[in-house]
């Protein structure tokens, strides 16, 4: 496995696997299909976020992770492995890659809307609940928003 930047043409299998990693919380395919242009990624995301994806030997796309690079609070614009990926700790190298690439552009703290099953995840991480924020995808919902300290 091996991190490296994500390009233009890695775009579409990044997109198909962010919406693989949410259907993995037991999400309908109506609720995945009202997430798709939120989880679709654009050259657009690239120019406006630092990215890096974990891929196989093969160039094969395991977990994809975006962070603001604003200070002083950076924001975790997504991440998501692949279910077939979990528990091989790509989750948490590219938190990692995430908290240095903030702490290198000045931040002292970062901000994470997290989906109410990933939760769990950036508590371990060291990640605590601050409040919730409106979903980007479906009226209504609400997610668990959560801050770390850099």
């Amino acid at each position: 496995m091996i991190l490296r930047p994500a390009t233009a043409a890695d775009l579409p299998a990044l997109s198909a696997l962010c919406l693989r990693s949410k259907a993995h919380w037991g999400y309908d395919a109506a609720f995945i299909d009202a997430c798709r242009a939120e989880l679709t990624l654009t050259t657009a995301n690239l120019e406006a976020f630092a990215f890096k994806m974990a891929a196989a030997a093969d160039g094969t796309p395991l977990a994809v992770a975006a962070v603001g690079r604003t200070a002083p609070i950076a924001e975790l614009e997504l991440m998501f492995v692949d279910p077939p990926a979990m528990g091989r700790g790509l989750g948490r190298r590219l938190f990692g890659w995430a908290c240095a690439t903030a702490r290198k552009a000045g931040a002292t703290r970062m901000r994470i809307e997290a989906d109410p099953g990933a939760r769990p995840f950036y508590e371990r991480m060291g990640a605590v609940v601050t409040g919730d924020a409106a979903s980007g995808s479906v009226p209504g919902r609400r997610l668990p928003v959560l801050h770390l300290d850099l």
